[in-house]
Order: C-alpha cells, then sequence, then structure tokens
C-alpha cells in the first residue's frame, strides 16, 4: 500500500508540523497543497470582511493550487490535512480534490484548529473525493493523533 500526505497549512503552520510528522511516521509521499497567488497574512486576516480567504468562501470558487502530484494513481491511501475554515476544508483543498480520481482510495482528513470542532467535514469532503472506498475526518493535534486513529 502507498500513501500520500497532502496538506494545506496557513500562517501558523500547525498543519504543516502535523503532516510532516505524519509522513515521516508512515513513509508516505508529502505534496503541499499551495494556492496560486499563495496567501499573505493579510489574505488570511479571517476577522477583516473584505479578506481574500472571506471573499473567496462568498463566491465559493475554485482556488487555483500550484503543481500537481505526480501519479496520482499509484495512492491507495491519501491523508489530506488542512484548518477547518468556515466549518469545513478551505476551497483550494476542494480544488485540489477535483483534479484527481479518487476511485477505490481510502482518505483520512486530519484537520487543524484553533478552536473550532470537525463538524461534518467528512460529509462536506466527500462529494470533492468522489468513488473514495472511505472518507473519515477528525481533528488533530499531532502526527501521533492521525497515526493512531488510521491503524
Amino acid at each position: 500500500m502507498k500513501a500520500l500526505v497532502a496538506y494545506f497549512s496557513a500562517e501558523y503552520g500547525a498543519t504543516k508540523r502535523v503532516a510532516e510528522d505524519l509522513a515521516a511516521a508512515v513513509g508516505a509521499d508529502i505534496f503541499e497543497i499551495v494556492p496560486n497567488p499563495p496567501y499573505t497574512t493579510a489574505d488570511l486576516r479571517w476577522t477583516n470582511p473584505l479578506a481574500r480567504c472571506n471573499r473567496e468562501h462568498a463566491m465559493g470558487k475554485d482556488v487555483p493550487v500550484s503543481g500537481t502530484v505526480a501519479d496520482f494513481a499509484q495512492y491507495d491511501t491519501v491523508y489530506l490535512g488542512f484548518p477547518i475554515w468556515y466549518g469545513y476544508q478551505p476551497l483550494v483543498v476542494s480544488t485540489f480534490c477535483k483534479a484527481y480520481d479518487w476511485t477505490g482510495k481510502t482518505v483520512y482528513a486530519f484537520a487543524t484548529s484553533g478552536g473550532s470542532g470537525i463538524g461534518r467535514t467528512a460529509d462536506k469532503l466527500r462529494p470533492f473525493v468522489p468513488g473514495a472506498a472511505k472518507v473519515e475526518a477528525k481533528l488533530v493535534h499531532s502526527a501521533a493523533d492521525v497515526t493512531a486513529w488510521a491503524k
């Protein structure tokens, strides 16, 4: 079984740290989901109604992603990491997911959050990973949380 850790991390880097530790722990390849153009600190200031993150959320449009995963078909399991935004995955993660065939893959979505719960993240992610054999989501604080849960 071949695994991939694909993640989007915002300004504090919590998701990046978990993703890197997880990839090392399970021997997975790693891919950072980076919006194009990348977010600035001002873009992520959700308390500003005109910030890019709020405008994107309100418009609900795809957020372009820099780069692609080479030979995505080789992966059986995908660990998908992101911070919780507006109660589910950021739009850049949804856009990333739309670019690939998820048929038969096991998807473990791990989310980091400064205060939100996991809510219905798995349900909201499912339409973006059609054909996935399994989609689960969990709020995590460390790679150990994900590895224990995925086993």
